[in-house]
């Protein structure tokens, strides 16, 4: 399973944002994490996958620490898709970065997404487009935890549905533990077993 074992964080001259948050998700479970703004949930998220250090406490996967190289098991979906990708690079490489193995063309297709989009640079796309080209390099047989922050806030209806009826499937058909971090009740409802709280 995934650990969050006493996990304390805070800012710079700051009072502490994350005070001893402990939980556990297991492999295939899909849970909820709702709350204000403000309250820590995307720092979370970065502790959990890797991208910051927690102040104390400790984040284990399987019963081990996270490695500081190479890809890491827990991977995170932003809700800004710009934040996750090099601007100086072409989509065709971007979507690649993942051990150079190029995603699945299942989930090329289901996505919707143009092979005319591997040409261009990040700001070429709307950030609908981007958030696509985001979930399919992620969805891979490495991956044991997806943490999605709030990944479909911004988006369409439409593409809302496709990119939650994807990832569900996913998480289920390679027992991938899910964290779904949004403000939307029934969205959570509709998708996760439990909330946990921070």
């Amino acid at each position: 399973m995934l650990e969050c074992n006493d996990i304390c964080f805070k800012y710079h001259g700051s009072e502490w944002l994350l005070d001893n948050v402990n939980f556990s998700l297991n492999p295939g479970e899909s849970v909820g994490l709702q709350g204000k703004s403000g309250l820590g949930k995307t720092t979370l998220a970065r502790i959990l996958s890797g991208y910051i250090k927690p102040a104390k406490g400790e984040v284990l996967c399987e019963g081990k620490k996270l490695p500081d190289k190479g890809f890491l098991p827990v991977q995170l979906i932003h809700q800004h898709p710009e934040l996750s990708v090099n601007p100086r690079w072409k989509i065709k490489k971007t979507i690649c970065e993942v051990e150079g193995q190029r995603p699945d063309k299942e989930f090329i297709d289901k996505l919707a997404i143009n092979e005319s989009w591997l040409e261009r640079y990040p700001h070429e796309l709307s950030g609908g487009e981007l958030q696509r080209i985001c979930v399919a390099r992620i969805l891979n047989t490495q991956v044991r935890y997806l943490i999605c922050d709030e990944i479909s806030g911004m988006l369409d209806a439409v593409t809302q549905a496709q990119i939650w009826d994807i990832v569900i499937d996913f998480s289920k058909r390679h027992d991938v533990g899910l964290i779904v971090i949004s403000h939307d009740s029934y969205l959570l409802n509709r998708l996760c077993s439990r909330e946990i709280s921070i």
